[in-house]
């Protein structure tokens, strides 16, 4: 009823109000239509940034380890070109000794139509090859007595021993095998099942997949105090570039952090994330250089000077460009670091002179401010504004140090065995295999690169009667 009194009340009107109404009428439609568009673009707009993000997190969490993608459809021969810069064919090198020689005479006939052969030269073919491996085996006759004068029990103690253990226990393996274990286990990420078979079918040495691990905890308990020594030498460290990577123990979520300095690795496996746990490693008075990524616990190491990560600022650039292609910040911001970097290496090279690279660095710190006072009405730059804004004092600190690192690039290095270690046994199920995990990968990654034997180290801490720091890793020598 009441729409019959507006139609009969506009009829009623004078044409040019009718019009008018006419005229509002469509324009409401007009609004109408514009507003549900404006909803189904907006619902689009959403869908298309969350497939946007799923690539993004697909591209950094490959299912397949460093996957590239999709293989090439027509890619290029392999091998190196034909031309001038071909190179010199390598070819395995004979060894310096040789353990055994065997004479290899002409047949009596030839083969193709038995007639006689007359013999022209006599030419040398080298094969290395594995020896049939056996278990050496070792029966110590230990002789236990005590002390005449205070009934104290004692046992005699060759060099080659591993263990006092008696008994129940007086068989055990020995330093090479619990050695090649621990290499098996934290350096190659072989299973515990997998080295049990490897060394029944390669070795004769029958162990099972507990064994393997009771071989593992005894590592680690020899190797414990260098571990402590690694620690106090990273806290002691003038720089120190931290990470850190989710790592599951017993199924929960737990983090394996990495503090990596040129000399040094030092994981450590624990509950959190946060400024304590870091603490627990570096110390909450750390003095020295942070080499590290974005992560805010780390700006609470108040006494120490900070260097944040360029790679990731220079990748949040490219992915800010690349999604909002009509915003030239970001590309402006990646020029700018881009041309930092530069600076740094232009000194490196000696083509420009120290106090070069201070005038340099003023006009880019200035060319920053500028880009940070103004990052436009796109959200993710004035997101990254603001993070840059926070972490303006640690932006150029490799240029007032030029020998400082620009990225947090060794802690990434340090992380990537750990990560393939991950992918192949998902973390650890207890708490003390997490201990034995951060001890051991710590002696074996140092030793690396420190370019030492991790073998050889860990023999020689398991030949010790009680654990104590390994001499070859108590001095940090510069490579």
């Amino acid at each position: 009823m009441g729409d019959d009194a507006d139609d009969s009340a506009k009829s009623q009107k004078p044409p040019a109000v009718a019009d008018l109404y006419r005229e509002i009428d469509r324009l409401r439609r007009e609004l109408e239509e514009s507003e549900r568009a404006r909803e189904r673009l907006e619902r689009e707009n959403g869908r298309l940034k969350k497939e946007l993000d799923a690539a993004r997190r697909t591209a950094k969490r490959q299912a397949a380890p460093f996957s590239k993608g999709a293989p090439t459809l027509h890619p290029k021969p392999p091998g190196r070109r034909t031309g001038r810069r071909h190179g010199r064919h390598g070819h395995r090198r004979p060894p310096r000794q040789i353990a055994e020689t065997i004479d290899v005479p002409l047949p009596a006939r030839c083969p193709a139509c038995g007639g006689g052969l007359t013999e022209t030269r006599v030419a040398d073919q080298i094969q290395e090859d594995l020896p049939v491996v056996q278990p050496h085996v070792r029966r110590f006759h230990v002789h236990i007595g005590h002390c005449r004068v205070c009934g104290q029990r004692v046992q005699g103690r060759h060099p080659l021993q591993t263990s006092d253990a008696l008994g129940a226990a007086s068989t055990h393996l020995g330093p090479q095998a619990v050695a090649l274990i621990v290499l098996l286990n934290k350096q190659f990420g072989l299973s515990h099942g997998k080295i049990a078979v490897l060394l029944r079918h390669w070795f004769g040495l029958h162990v099972r997949p507990s064994g393997v691990t009771h071989a593992l905890h005894r590592a680690a308990r020899q190797a414990a105090p260098t571990y402590d020594l690694l620690r106090e030498q990273v806290r002691g460290s003038p720089v120190v570039s931290p990470d850190e990577t989710s790592w599951k123990v017993a199924g929960e979520l737990w983090w394996l952090w990495a503090f990596a300095t040129a000399t040094t690795v030092v994981y450590a496996i624990q509950a959190g994330r946060g400024f304590p746990e870091a603490a627990s490693v570096l110390g909450a008075d750390f003095g020295g250089i942070l080499v590290r990524d974005g992560w805010a616990p780390y700006r609470h190491f108040h006494q120490a000077g900070h260097q944040t990560c360029l790679a990731h600022l220079l990748r949040r650039c490219r992915e800010i460009a690349e999604a909002h292609p009509r915003s030239d910040w970001a590309r402006q911001l990646h020029a700018v670091l881009q041309e930092a970097l530069a600076v740094r290496d232009r000194y490196r090279a000696g083509e420009i002179s120290a106090h070069g690279a201070a005038v340099a660095r003023g006009r880019l710190i200035a060319r920053i401010g500028d880009l940070l006072d103004a990052p436009g009405s796109v959200a993710d730059c004035q997101r990254l504004a603001g993070h840059l804004t926070t972490e303006f004092t640690a932006l150029f600190g490799f240029l007032f140090d030029l020998t400082l690192d620009a990225t947090n690039w060794r802690a990434e290095q340090a992380l990537r065995p750990a990560v393939v270690n991950r992918k192949v046994s998902g973390g650890n199920r207890s708490p003390r295999g997490a201990t034995t995990q951060q001890i051991l990968a710590s002696v074996i990654q140092t030793a690396r690169l420190r370019e030492l034997d991790p073998r050889e180290v860990l023999v020689h801490l398991l030949h010790a009667r009680h654990p104590t720091a390994s001499p070859v890793l108590a001095t940090v020598h510069s490579l």
